[in-house]
Parts: C-alpha cells; sequence; structure tokens
C-alpha cells in the first residue's frame, strides 16, 4: 500500500507505537515501545504488590478482567491509503479502480516471543499509601514490561497504582491461541494534565438505579476519570434519604426510587475502590422545590406557580416545575442546616457542590416574606438578596477544616441574581459562553471547573420535551420576509436562517448534540493568560436527564465521556502541537467496543465498515486538517 504525501506529513510524529496494534485510552503522557516481539503473558500470571484495602481488590478485579476478556484489538490506526486519482470524463466507470481495500490489513496472529521469559507475575510498588482520595492526590504512574519477563507498576499513591492497573489491562491482549500476550516490551510514564475529571450525572428529573450508577463509575475508572458528580435532587424530585426529615422522600417518584443513606454509602465505597471521588450536589436556592417543601411549605417559593406564565418575561422558572427556596425566610436556614448537615456526613470528599444555577427573580414575587425584605431595604436589588443567602449560607456549608464548595458560575456571573462579594475559595463549574466565562471566572481568581455547554452537555440535540408545544406544528417551512432573504442573498457565509423546527434546534436549547470530535477538539484555555489557565483545575462532561435513564444512560454518555478522558488526561496534541483527532479515531473506536464487552452499552459512532477500514470515512484526506 502505498502511502500518499499529506499522510506522510500527517505522520511525521508518530513513533514505533504504529507497528503494534495495542492503542491505550487515554494515550499516556509517554509510551515506549520495543521492537524485540511479543512477550508472552501466563494464563496464569498474578498480581502482587502491598496490602492495602483498595489496592489488593485491584490486583484480584484487573487480573480477572484480563483473563476474562482477552481482548483482540477491534481496529488500529493505520497510515493513510493511497486511493486511485479521480478518472477523467474520456475515462469514466468504476471498472479500472484498484478495490484493493485490505492489502494494509496486519496479520491477526501474533508470533509469542521466542526465547525471552514469559511474564507470570506484575509487581506494584507503591511509595505512600496513606494518601487519602480527596482532589490533588498524586495520580502518576510508571509501568514496565519487558523483555525478560519482568512487570512493574511505581507510583507514589494508592490512586495511581489504579491507573497503571487501568493501562495494564489494555496492553495485556488475547495471542489469538488461547494465550495472553504483551504485543512488544513497553517503558510508560504517565500522569494527568487536569486533576478533576469527571461526569455529571442528573438523578433527579430521572431516577437511575444503583447498578447504572455503578457502570458508569466502572467505566469512569477505566477511562482514568475520577470524578462522579451526583446531581441527586431538583424540582422534579427528592430522591435521597434524610432521616431527620423522612418526608422528604414522598417527593420521590415512588418508594423504590429512593437512594438511602446505605446506598450512598455503598456508592461512595464503590467509587474509592476504583479511584473515583463522589461529590454530591444538593441544588439549592433554585432548582429547589421538591422535598423542601413536605417539611415547611414556607421555605419554597412559587411552587405553585405556571412555570411559564404565557411569556417569557414573567417565567417563574426555565422548565416546568418550579420552586426555589425562599431566602428571606429564617426557616429555611435551619432546613439547610438539617438537610446540608446530614447529606454531608454521607460523603467523604472535601468538596461538596451546592447548586446556585439558574434562579429566578420573578419566583420570589410569589413570596410575600420576601416582597417584606426589599422592603425594609430600601435600594436594595437581587444582588444584595443574593449576598443574603451566602451570608447564611456559608456558615452552614464550611463544616469541616478543608472543606471546598463547588458552585455553578450563575453566582458570580449571571445577569439577574450574581452575590457581590463570593469567597475565592469556591470552585466555580463554568457553563455558559464557552471559554468567555471560564477566562472571566478565572481572571477573579476561582479555581474553574469546565462544562461548557456549547461542547460538553451530553443531552443536547435531541429536540425538546416540553408538551403541547405547537412550535412543531408546522409541515413545511415557513416563509422568509424578503428582507432577511434578500440579505442572506447578498452576503454569502456558512450562516443560513433557521426557525424552531426547520434547520434550528428544534427546542433544544444546546443544540447540536455533541461529538466525540468536539468534545475531544475544545481548547478550554484558549485565550487565557498563563495565570488564568492555571486556575482551570479540570472539566466534566454533563448529561442533565430530561430524556434520559438507565435505559440509555451508557449510550448517552459513551464513548463520548472518553474523549473527554483523553483531553483531561494528556491533551488532545501530538508532540508536534498538531491537533490529534485523527490519530484518536482508531484508539476511541477500539475502545468503544471493549466497553461494550465489558457490559456497558456505549454507543456506535461510526458504521462498522469505519472501524474495520480505517481512515475509508475521513472527510479530508489531509492527516493535519484539524491544525494547531
Amino acid at each position: 500500500m502505498k502511502l500518499s504525501l499529506c499522510a506522510a506529513i500527517g505522520l511525521l510524529a508518530l513513533t514505533v507505537s504504529e507497528a503494534v496494534k495495542t492503542n491505550p485510552l487515554p494515550a499516556p503522557v509517554k509510551i515506549n515501545w520495543a521492537s524485540t516481539g511479543a512477550v508472552k503473558v501466563s494464563n496464569n500470571f498474578r498480581i502482587v504488590g502491598p496490602r492495602h484495602d483498595v489496592l489488593s481488590a485491584a490486583y484480584q478485579r484487573t487480573a480477572a478482567l484480563i483473563k476474562e476478556e482477552r481482548w483482540i484489538p477491534a481496529t488500529w490506526d493505520t497510515p493513510f491509503p493511497e486511493f486511485p486519482p479521480f478518472p477523467k470524463l474520456s475515462k469514466r466507470g468504476d471498472d479500472d479502480e484498484d478495490d484493493d481495500e485490505d492489502s494494509d490489513d496486519v496479520d491477526d496472529d501474533n508470533e509469542s516471543a521466542k526465547g525471552g521469559r514469559q511474564l507470570s507475575t506484575i509487581n506494584v510498588e507503591v511509595a505512600d499509601l496513606k494518601t487519602d482520595l480527596q482532589m490533588g492526590a498524586d495520580e502518576s504512574y510508571t509501568l514496565d514490561i519487558t523483555a525478560a519477563g519482568q512487570g512493574t507498576i511505581k507510583s507514589k499513591t494508592v490512586w495511581g497504582a489504579l491507573h497503571g492497573l487501568s493501562t495494564l489491562a489494555q496492553l495485556i491482549q488475547g495471542d489469538g491461541r488461547k494465550g495472553l500476550q504483551v504485543e512488544q516490551p513497553v517503558h510508560i510514564e504517565d500522569a494527568p494534565k487536569y486533576t478533576h475529571r469527571g461526569i455529571m450525572l442528573d438523578t433527579a428529573r430521572n431516577f437511575y438505579p444503583l447498578q447504572a450508577i455503578y457502570r458508569q463509575i466502572d467505566a469512569l475508572a477505566w477511562s482514568k476519570l475520577n470524578v462522579f458528580h451526583w446531581h441527586i435532587t431538583d424540582t422534579q424530585s427528592w430522591p435521597i434519604e434524610i432521616k431527620k426529615h423522612p418526608q422528604m422522600t414522598k417527593d420521590a417518584y415512588s418508594p423504590r426510587k429512593v437512594y438511602t443513606q446505605k446506598d450512598v454509602q455503598a456508592v461512595v465505597r464503590y467509587g474509592r475502590a476504583r479511584g473515583v471521588r463522589v461529590i454530591p450536589e444538593i441544588d439549592m436556592p433554585g432548582h429547589s422545590s421538591s422535598g423542601w417543601q413536605q417539611v415547611d411549605k414556607k421555605a419554597v417559593t412559587c411552587a405553585d406557580s405556571w412555570w411559564d406564565n404565557d411569556g417569557w418575561t414573567h417565567h417563574s422558572a426555565v422548565q416546568p416545575n418550579p420552586g426555589q427556596l425562599d431566602i428571606s425566610y429564617p426557616g429555611t436556614y435551619d432546613l439547610i442546616k438539617d438537610v446540608y448537615g446530614e447529606a454531608s456526613a454521607l460523603f467523604p470528599d472535601n468538596v461538596f457542590h451546592v447548586g446556585y444555577d439558574e434562579l429566578n427573580t420573578y419566583c420570589f414575587n410569589y413570596s410575600q416574606s420576601a416582597m417584606d425584605w426589599f422592603k425594609a431595604r430600601p435600594g436594595a436589588d437581587y444582588s444584595d438578596f443574593s449576598q443574603y443567602f451566602l451570608d447564611n449560607a456559608l456558615p452552614i456549608f464550611y463544616d469541616r477544616p478543608g472543606r471546598r464548595l463547588m458552585m455553578w458560575e450563575d453566582v458570580v456571573l449571571s445577569h439577574g441574581m450574581p452575590a457581590k462579594n463570593v469567597p475565592k475559595d469556591i470552585i466555580m463549574q463554568a457553563w455558559n459562553n464557552g471559554t468567555d466565562h471560564v477566562q472571566k471566572l478565572a481572571a477573579q481568581g476561582y479555581d474553574v471547573v469546565v462544562t461548557s455547554a456549547d461542547f460538553l452537555y451530553l443531552d443536547c440535540g435531541n429536540g425538546g420535551y416540553v408538551t403541547n408545544d405547537a412550535r412543531y406544528n408546522f409541515n413545511e417551512p415557513p416563509p422568509l420576509p424578503a428582507a432577511i432573504s434578500q440579505a442572506f442573498d447578498d452576503n454569502k457565509s456558512e450562516y443560513k436562517p433557521t426557525t424552531f423546527n426547520y434547520g434550528g434546534p428544534g427546542g433544544s436549547w444546546c443544540a447540536p448534540y455533541k461529538t466525540w470530535q468536539r468534545i475531544y477538539g475544545y481548547d478550554f484555555t484558549k485565550g487565557l493568560s498563563a495565570e488564568e489557565a492555571a486556575k482551570v483545575i479540570g472539566a466534566e462532561v454533563a448529561l442533565w436527564s430530561e430524556q434520559s435513564d438507565a435505559t440509555v444512560v451508557d449510550a448517552k454518555v459513551w464513548p463520548r465521556a472518553a474523549a473527554l478522558a483523553e483531553l483531561l488526561w494528556s491533551g488532545n496534541r501530538n508532540a508536534d502541537g498538531f491537533k490529534r483527532t485523527t490519530e484518536l479515531t482508531a484508539r476511541i473506536l477500539d475502545y468503544r467496543e471493549r466497553l461494550v464487552g465489558r457490559g456497558v452499552l456505549a454507543a456506535p459512532v461510526v458504521p462498522e465498515y469505519c472501524l474495520k477500514n480505517p481512515h475509508h470515512c475521513d472527510f479530508y484526506r489531509d492527516q493535519t486538517a484539524f491544525g494547531k
């Protein structure tokens, strides 16, 4: 198979790793393959290391996974193939074209090591067994498989060792003859680029059984993502048990759709065993109706209002159903103290997310207490009102040494109710306006977790869910006013006129669907100074669950979240500074197949033809098309 000039240019940065099919995801920061031949691995190999409650279980779990899986790559990267030139008019027809699509296939049979020793033991060495699973824990590791049959993982902490084991599970593969092998001796030096790498799952709009949550945590760990951000509550339902106020779960969807405190502790243990931090979110004071209202109706305002008020100018919520905590009512803070105090004790992570997104000022029109608050403070505005909430709630939230709070960006950047003095130690989660808001938060001195809706919201692009929506009642595109039509004709560009139901978002406010390439290509520190970029501690993809539940969650999250995993672990550029999206293609396609084999029903992202014919589905021949 010939190699075209453009493909050769695009592959200059590739190394000896081209010679092997093994393609771990996320790509390690540094991986060097030898070329001495496959290292045979004993079918009875063991993983040994220091005794530790997390590690000892991980040794057995990883070895069992490798022995059961015996993975043989479903696809691998190859040089861009040469295609025949487009025929001239004098020579039409397809009969003369070369149809040898398989000439660059690699033989599926891998030779086992000839001579050399069999790998029978992988030794794990950990310098510090005591470092807790908290933000900032060292996650680095090295991994060596030698031609002499020696395997070693070294790390500074338990959590780095877990990542080394995850990589090991992608290196040891089936040899096609009921045996195991590592394709070539290999040396890896690896550490994450960002400390906070995760997914956010909303379990309030629709309920997820524990097994569905466990599957996400498994896939997180395999992908070297380390945060499960659990958005537990919202206006629609209250699914978590609070023993001091058991009536709150009357607003769960059913008695079977409740997370007991034992359930919560089980999720936390499951995550810790795999190096995944569980960060809870009890959303307040916005998105707060269910649960709270069962204890004290005066603590909630506008819960009984019509959410849209038949006009955006007086809406009390951005979606059904409405409800916010009445932050003017003293009893609200007594209830927050009860709920937060009990929930906080269930989660050992130092970070607790307390929400603060999408507060609607019109909601407070339904509260006489709020109206009296403003009457008693002539000249006060909603920023003062917001600050009043913080001044009363923050002493409750700072309940332990080392506590860090996390909030949505709205508390600083919203147009309606930004607070005036938000402590700089609160982690801000940026979700609007891409890098503009990331930069604004970082410039003010906040640590930032990026969840920009334009790139990282996994629920986008599926149309709307609100019912009785007559905006869909069009069988043809509505006529375009002549002036607008003429303006587009006179100014040719990529932009075209759209309507709600034709060419537009179709009811999904954050459309389009976020593909893995869009996620992987997101340079969320672009335009930031070095000092500002240093304040970005990581990112999350988010799945809001208006149109998701356990039946579809795997496909909604995976393998797209794996693109974020690599972006946050080793970046999206190769050694020459080119975006390596085309290099990720084979890696993420093979990883998707692996996830499915492990029981996570990740969505297909291409026809299987593309998987079996690398680069045949590329839009551009130029393998550097993504640029630097």
